[in-house]
């Protein structure tokens, strides 16, 4: 039997996921349980960049978009790195603030996790 595993919430993606409409959040919600559980919903996708180990939740509601992204990339946690409503004026394309976002927090959960997670001498988890 697979043990849940813990979430940690790197910035504000606790609070802008909340921030959603109730239907995106319980969808969104769901998708990351599956996830503490060790599988992968349908609507979780490999997000491109920043290497294996990190997911986009997509959800649509009202005509709108809206993702969540996390991390299974350090063993035994989840890392919700991210959450907003994609208003990319560039089309489908993810907006280079969100991007960069990802990547610095991926930066603050690695950190998180070799300082509380680790034993020993700290390692290069999640390079």
């Amino acid at each position: 039997m697979q043990l849940e595993r813990p979430v940690y919430w790197v910035g504000t993606s606790k609070a802008d996921l909340l921030e959603f409409p109730q239907e995106v959040v319980s969808e969104l919600g769901y998708a990351l349980g599956v996830a503490q559980l060790g599988g992968k919903h349908p609507s979780a996708k490999p997000w491109k960049g920043d290497g294996a180990g990190v997911f986009e939740i997509v959800e649509s509601f009202d005509g709108d978009a809206y993702r969540a992204l996390y991390t299974v990339r350090f063993e035994g946690v989840i890392y919700v790195l991210h959450a907003f409503q994609k208003k990319s004026p560039s089309g489908r394309k993810t907006a280079r603030t969100d991007q960069n976002m990802v990547t610095w927090r991926l930066r603050a959960a690695r950190d998180h996790y070799e300082e509380h997670h680790q034993s020993g001498p700290k390692g290069k988890a999640g390079k």
